[in-house]
């Protein structure tokens, strides 16, 4: 797969994690959702969807402009999308497994991170 098609499956794979997570009603349920929500809004719902929102359109943006184009920069917003991705890759399951039961965000939790390992790994074949 070349790595600006990776790319732009995982922010879209993004996208449904978010939607996961606000099915999920994540930011009533995880304190790190709660806070980021909360500086965007009193309203931790509306905050989350505006962060979410935004996150997701900055993806798209990295891939429209810095990842197809080739920029410099590519490479550095790749690897910034690689670090969220197995953050969530990695951080959902634990989560669940803590809790011992489905938490939010965790049906596509795998998905992103095979994404990011994918990106990864292209994103060092292309360095090296």
């Amino acid at each position: 797969m070349k790595l600006s098609l990776t790319f732009i499956t995982l922010v879209t794979v993004q996208a449904a994690h978010s939607v996961e997570e606000y099915v999920g009603r994540l930011y009533d349920v995880f304190p790190p959702a709660q806070f980021v929500s909360g500086l965007i809004s009193t309203n931790l719902r509306r905050g989350f969807v505006i962060f979410n929102v935004a996150l997701v359109l900055f993806g798209v943006w990295c891939y429209w402009w810095p990842i197809r184009r080739r920029r410099r920069s590519a490479a550095a917003f790749a690897w910034f999308w690689v670090t969220i991705e197995l953050i969530n890759g990695i951080g959902h399951p634990l989560w669940s497994l803590r809790e011992r039961a489905y938490t939010p965000g965790l049906i596509t939790a795998p998905l992103l991170l095979v994404l990011a390992v994918h990106l990864a790994w292209q994103l060092c074949a292309r360095a090296g």
